[in-house]
């Protein structure tokens, strides 16, 4: 019997290819957009959860007074924590931007490298966490001067030379330092949000001799913060309370009261958080995992109504065969069995070709998020088997639906033809047309507002002006005696080129964050909490403000003396005009005659900046304090348009001659802000790509259901153009009942789409306003492309002789 129902299964398919063909093309499709948004989601829930005593690990987070998290702490706590509290069995910490630099080979090829994926950790870093080493032991990394590095630094470094044992010599604020390579680890992928090129051990700066006189940088000290701590609690331990009596630590040890609170975060949720609601700061976001399913489940579900769609219409050709196999014996039981072979059989056809799609165009889709998964990244998690139930839940369901539809069908009423559509099916297949048009309305809707605030972002005024604006990454080698006069002759010979406008030094630079945050400032006036509301700090030249075209609403600027105070000595410094509101002044004329404290120390405001955007335009603008020095960390300078080449070949030569041994590394400011927008670009390229891949899908079966109305409604088009019909009043005949499908899916798709846009716009201080175009122009694109899809079939079957169609008769 078996051997029967397959026969037929597949000559059903042969003999009805056009069906056949939508049905499997639309199945595939679905499935592998599924497969390939559930390999993403696959990855982002398996940050992490590579690490043993997962569940006992947490990181440590402040917060302060008005709910703001970070991961930054003063390295001293995670000491005090262990001396006090039995709940810890052990900590681990590690730094990351303090320890960026260049790092060079211990030889004489004069190999230098800028290593920004580089930090300092613990001695006990790879014993904590799980990062499975290709050389070297656990142990090896808890001394002095030991350096890790992974595979891929090594083959950078040694080429295929064995690197343990190997000196590499690491140049940054701590001065040069030479360690010992004794360990090499496999990279650090994409399921890690620990992520280094290379380690060098911490236990290097418990000797102070070490740190420079960067004496900020102590590890016992409670004041500095810019080190990540984790805690591995003893069994049994509630995190909740623990963090309780760390608040209560800090609170009693921390001398300046900031207000700060202590919170721990789950190790497991600090990819994705613990859920949409939570507060604490994470690499990921949760928010687009849950978005990016539902597009993979929607898209499949395109698919499957396409399936019920296109068999429920066609069971109307096969009613006759129905009724001859019931007139001679056959059960409904075999019927449905029957069926639902068939069902299955397609659907495994479909599947089939999905796995083909997805090894096809999985290297786009790689390059379109920018990681490298596949298939096998599913079985990281148990993502799999939801998807690989979800898959034959919804095969089994859209095949039992049709099987049931198909037997159903009284054998008397088959042999006299006396079957047709009944208004049931045809409101379920129009249903079922409104709903996938409806999920493609709302990705329509959601691509255009994507896009739509991206460019918001790109193209709003910043408050500075970016032209040309180039920034050069300071020298961190050969600081010594002679430091100063090569950086002034270097200055000296850059102003005398004419294609240099401007040029300026400075510690922190616009679309490259602060130097630091702080609290602390008040004002005679100021109220009891004042004290602890955050400052971005900034250390800027005197020229800064002039390069960037940054405009003052009052006072002056630093003068070149004033920057060229000791950090220590200095008592003048700059606010934007955010930073004057926060202190509680209305007109910033009023602080130029005010006296500041800065915890101990009594400042003079001399100049209020006119409010820029630092940062982004997905975060506010930040109260800044900026500070007088000449800092090197960065050199900025405004260039003229033409010629770049030569320009740029010139600054690095000029740059290697003052400064050798330092790579010369840039970037274009307006080039780094579009940076911040990458992750909206990639949701947003996601989503167009979601949108396209909904609309082919769902275009396929109005298609395969445009061709089954029109053979169903042949004969009535014959009689028309007989009695005078023209072309143009039938393909309106035929067009109008699916436009008004769509028009009824957009009704239903804008208010949903509204919905959920406006809530992702909260998350943007600096945001676009949902205007009614953005509907309009979702409804006709569509309308055109239903229209478009309709359109084909309409005029076939409008230009068709209508004796042909009327010959039967």
């Amino acid at each position: 019997m078996f051997k029967n129902f397959l026969k037929i299964a597949f000559r059903n398919i042969f003999r009805n290819k056009v069906y056949a063909a939508i049905n499997i093309a639309g199945l595939a499709m679905g499935i592998a957009a599924f497969l390939l948004l559930a390999e993403y989601i696959s990855l982002e829930k398996s940050v992490n959860q590579f690490h043993k005593n997962l569940s006992t690990t947490y990181r440590l987070i402040n917060e302060d007074a008005a709910g703001k998290t970070w991961p930054e702490q003063e390295p001293g706590w995670a000491l005090q924590a262990r001396q006090r509290f039995p709940e810890v069995k052990e900590y681990c910490r590690f730094a990351d931007d303090v320890a960026k630099g260049i790092v060079s080979k211990n030889d004489n090829s004069n190999q230098a490298y800028r290593e920004n994926q580089i930090g300092y950790a613990e001695g006990n870093f790879f014993n904590f966490f799980s990062f499975p080493l290709k050389q070297g032991s656990p142990a090896d990394f808890n001394k002095t001067n030991t350096c890790f590095m992974s595979a891929s630094a090594a083959k950078k470094y040694f080429g295929d030379t064995d690197p343990i044992g190997k000196m590499l010599t690491l140049n940054n604020q701590f001065g040069a330092a030479l360690y010992t390579v004794e360990g090499v680890y496999a990279d650090m992928g994409n399921n890690s949000d620990i992520h280094y090129d290379m380690v060098f051990s911490l236990e290097t700066l418990k000797n102070p001799a070490n740190l420079n006189d960067n004496d900020w940088a102590r590890l016992d000290n409670l004041s500095s913060q810019y080190i990540n701590t984790y805690f591995e609690l003893n069994e049994g331990v509630n995190a909740a309370s623990f963090e309780k009596k760390l608040t209560a630590m800090r609170n009693e040890l921390k001398k300046d009261k900031d207000g700060v609170q202590f919170h721990l975060q789950a190790f497991s949720n600090v990819h994705l958080a613990a859920s949409l609601s939570d507060r604490y700061l994470t690499y990921g976001n949760l928010k687009y995992v849950y978005m990016l399913g539902a597009i993979a489940f929607l898209i499949l579900l395109i698919a499957w109504f396409n399936y019920i769609n296109l068999s429920t219409a066609n069971s109307i050709k096969r009613a006759g065969e129905v009724g001859i196999r019931k007139a001679i014996g056959a059960s409904r039981q075999s019927l449905v069995a029957q069926f639902m072979g068939e069902s299955v059989l397609i659907n495994l056809i479909g599947f089939t070709v999905a796995i083909a799609l997805v090894i096809l165009i999985q290297p786009l889709f790689n390059q379109l998020i920018n990681k490298t998964i596949s298939l096998q990244t599913l079985a990281t998690t148990k993502t799999w088997l939801f998807a690989l139930a979800l898959l034959v839940a919804g095969s089994v369901f859209s095949g039992a639906y049709t099987a049931f539809s198909l037997s159903k069908y009284n054998p008397v009423e088959t042999l006299k033809g006396k079957i047709g559509s009944t208004a049931k099916g045809i409101f379920l297949r129009k249903s079922l047309v409104v709903a996938q048009f409806v999920i493609s309305i709302v990705l329509i809707i959601a691509t255009i507002l994507i896009y739509t605030q991206l460019s918001y972002m790109k193209n709003q005024q910043l408050g500075i002006n970016t032209s040309q604006l180039l920034v050069i990454q300071g020298p961190e080698t050969g600081k010594d005696s002679t430091f100063k006069n090569r950086r002034s002759a270097f200055w000296d010979e850059l102003s005398q080129q004419s294609f240099i406008k401007d040029y300026a030094t400075s510690g922190a630079v616009p679309s490259k964050g602060y130097n630091f945050a702080t609290s602390g400032f008040t004002q005679p006036n100021s109220k009891k909490g004042d004290e602890l509301k955050t400052y971005a700090f900034a250390i800027i030249g005197d020229r800064f403000l002039k390069a960037y075209d940054i405009g003052l609403v009052a006072g002056r600027n630093f003068t070149a003396a004033e920057c060229n105070v000791e950090w220590n000595a200095n008592s003048k410094v700059l606010m934007n005009e955010t930073a004057v509101k926060q202190l509680g002044f209305q007109n910033p004329e009023d602080i130029l005659h005010t006296k500041i404290q800065w915890d101990e120390r009594a400042l003079d405001v001399v100049g209020v900046v006119k409010d820029y955007h630092h940062k982004s335009l997905q975060n506010a603008i930040d109260p800044v304090i900026f500070y007088p020095q000449n800092n090197s960390t960065f050199f900025t300078v405004r260039l003229t348009a033409d010629k770049m080449q030569e320009k740029m070949a010139f600054l690095e030569k000029l740059y290697k001659k003052s400064f050798s041994g330092n790579p010369f590394e840039f970037f274009f400011v307006d080039d780094n802000y579009n940076k911040s927008y990458l992750s909206e670009k990639q949701y947003g390229d996601l989503f167009s790509t979601a949108a396209i891949w909904a609309i082919f899908i769902a275009c396929l079966g109005l298609f395969g259901l445009t061709t089954f109305t029109v053979e169903s409604r042949i004969k009535e088009i014959g009689v028309r153009k007989v009695l005078g019909a023209s072309v143009q009043s039938i393909v309106t005949l035929l067009s109008k009942d699916f436009l008004s499908l769509v028009l009824i899916a957009l009704l239903i798709a804008s208010p949903l789409a509204w919905y959920f846009m406006h809530r992702w716009l909260q998350d943007f201080a600096y945001r676009i306003n949902i205007g009614w175009w953005v509907f309009a122009l979702a409804g006709c694109i569509a309308v055109v492309i239903a229209l478009s899809t309709v359109f084909y079939q309409a005029v076939r079957a409008a230009v068709t002789n209508p004796v042909k169609s009327l010959k039967a008769e």
